[in-house]
């Protein structure tokens, strides 16, 4: 694939990076444009929607450490570097944004099932952009593949930079997601429409749960486990976030039924 976008001299432009900026730029506008529907003036919602992604970077960087052991990017300035550049882990990333989410939400008097609701497709549109600069980056990699969609990776520099095998055909798991994200987001987008508070933020989480959790098993990249398990770090999380959307679809169902019942 190609890494650099760009490389003129000592200037370097990283497709991940790129593709990691066009995923706010979308989400943000995305989320401004939802955000009325659900009562939230434009503004307020695109400075949450800006802290929101502050906070989901510095989340997704320290569950990295988490994942990959801090030794490394910790001891050298090399490894700060390769730290500040890499995009990180994206669960950790979601997370990061939550826990910010219940604090702004708060501080901005915003409902917090509202703004759920409003931003969860924009959120799955940065996950699917950022999947595709994951593909350009050669992070995220698959395990070995005999399919004949497998994808091999052969830029040198993408080795060097992430590890990805050179050389080797691969499960296209950055591509296997990208899609399914795309799917989601035009399933939140359909389902949204006049629905009880945080049910549109529940078919997300559901959703994205799955998905991940299945793209988790044709992943060939070192991204750690759950203790005392084989289970991925991320297909941890993800049965974690499976649980919450369920929950919060039938908190919102008992609170739609209580009138009838009364």
């Amino acid at each position: 694939m190609h890494p650099e976008l760009l490389h003129l001299g000592p200037i370097v432009l990283p497709s991940y990076g790129a593709a990691l900026g066009l995923a706010f730029v979308l989400g943000i506008l995305l989320l401004r444009r939802r955000a009325p529907e659900y009562g939230i003036d434009r503004e307020t919602a695109v400075d949450m929607g800006i802290w929101l992604i502050l906070s989901g970077l510095l989340g997704a960087k320290l569950l990295l450490l988490v994942v990959e052991g801090p030794g490394y990017y910790l001891s050298s300035f090399r490894g700060l570097l390769e730290l500040f550049r890499a995009g990180g882990v994206f669960y950790g990333g979601l997370l990061g944004a939550l826990v910010a989410a219940v604090f702004f939400v708060r501080v901005k008097k915003v409902p917090f099932l509202a703004f759920a609701d409003a931003a969860a497709p924009a959120v799955a549109l940065g996950q699917a952009i950022g999947r595709i600069g994951c593909l350009a980056a050669g992070c995220c990699w698959g395990g070995q593949c005999t399919k004949p969609w497998a994808i091999t990776f052969s830029d040198p520099k993408a080795g060097e930079n992430v590890g990805v095998p050179i050389g080797v055909p691969l499960h296209p798991t950055q591509i296997y997601e990208a899609v399914g994200l795309l799917a989601l987001v035009g399933l939140v987008l359909w389902f949204g429409k006049g629905r009880a508070p945080g049910r549109t933020f529940s078919v997300y989480l559901v959703g994205a749960a799955i998905l991940r959790f299945v793209v988790e098993l044709f992943r060939g990249d070192p991204r750690g486990t759950v203790p005392g398990t084989d289970l991925s770090t991320s297909q941890g999380i993800a049965i974690g976030l499976f649980v919450l959307g369920v929950a919060i679809w039938l908190a919102g169902r008992k609170k739609t039924e209580a009138p009838a019942e009364a």
